[in-house]
């Protein structure tokens, strides 16, 4: 079984993994309260899912080798291209969002999933500053106020804020330089008095998801798990092991 993808929490199912095993896909809800119980083994590419059914690959790239990486051209876009995607053709939203306590990014977006694009980057505050009428127009906006606000945001800092609250002055400072359409504040019912310990694991009962970070609770420490690094990973359950075990217990009485 491998650990072939992830979903946040935007979907009226829930955050989850996505599992692969021999061509089916099942999901393993994050819905806080759930307890994972996998083991990582060995990491490989997650191949591709196609119409509901995965096809395995066992290339070494992670989380996908070339065969199976999507290209996305709006990932480095400035607004410099021939609009090769219908999206393109959009209309499309430029906003501010703020990651606790005081990292603010510029990003573009479909107007139509301005919400669900804020909410997947597990931001704190937002706001919306200008509609436009395709994504050209709004990538070029985005690239000349990238040259003093930054246009990503690492997930290890994301995940070293996690247990602050962000910085007012910070967030209004950025904010009245705009005249914003609407703006947003965010909860995740997270609840964390410290900074997650970072982890690659499957194990634990989970306390929350932000955006694509999962929380883990293994006695009591706290884990913040990037599940985008989980992706790739061949994994077992305990209950998968037991029953190696007892097959395995079982060889070896009948040899005896």
């Amino acid at each position: 079984m491998q650990i072939v993808g992830y979903e946040t929490a935007i979907r009226e199912t829930g955050p989850a993994l996505v599992l692969a095993d021999d061509g089916e896909l099942t999901r393993q809800s994050l819905v806080s309260g759930t307890t994972l119980s996998y083991r990582l083994g060995e990491r490989h590419c997650a191949g591709r899912i196609i119409a509901g059914e995965h096809t395995r690959c066992t290339a070494s790239a992670v989380p996908y080798c070339d065969h199976h990486t999507d290209r996305w051209p709006c990932a480095r876009c400035r607004g410099q291209c021939s609009k090769p995607l219908a999206n393109c053709e959009k209309p499309h939203a430029l906003y501010l969002a703020a990651f606790a306590p005081d990292v603010i990014k510029v990003g573009v977006t479909k107007i139509s999933r301005l919400h669900d694009r804020l909410r997947e980057q597990g931001a704190d505050r937002a706001a919306y500053l200008e509609p436009f009428a395709d994504g050209r127009l709004a990538r070029r906006r985005e690239a000349t106020l990238a040259e003093r606000l930054s246009d990503r945001v690492r997930t290890a800092t994301k995940l070293s804020g996690l247990h602050r609250t962000v910085n007012e002055t910070v967030w209004r400072r950025h904010l009245d330089r705009f005249d914003p359409i609407d703006t947003y504040r965010f909860d995740y019912g997270l609840d964390l008095e410290h900074a997650p310990i970072p982890d690659t694991r499957a194990d634990g009962r989970v306390r929350g998801t932000k955006g694509r970070v999962l929380l883990l609770a293994v006695g009591d420490t706290t884990y913040g798990v990037d599940l985008r690094a989980l992706v790739g990973y061949e994994v077992q359950s305990d209950v998968e092991r037991a029953a190696d075990r007892q097959a395995s217990l079982g060889t070896f009485s009948q040899a005896e």
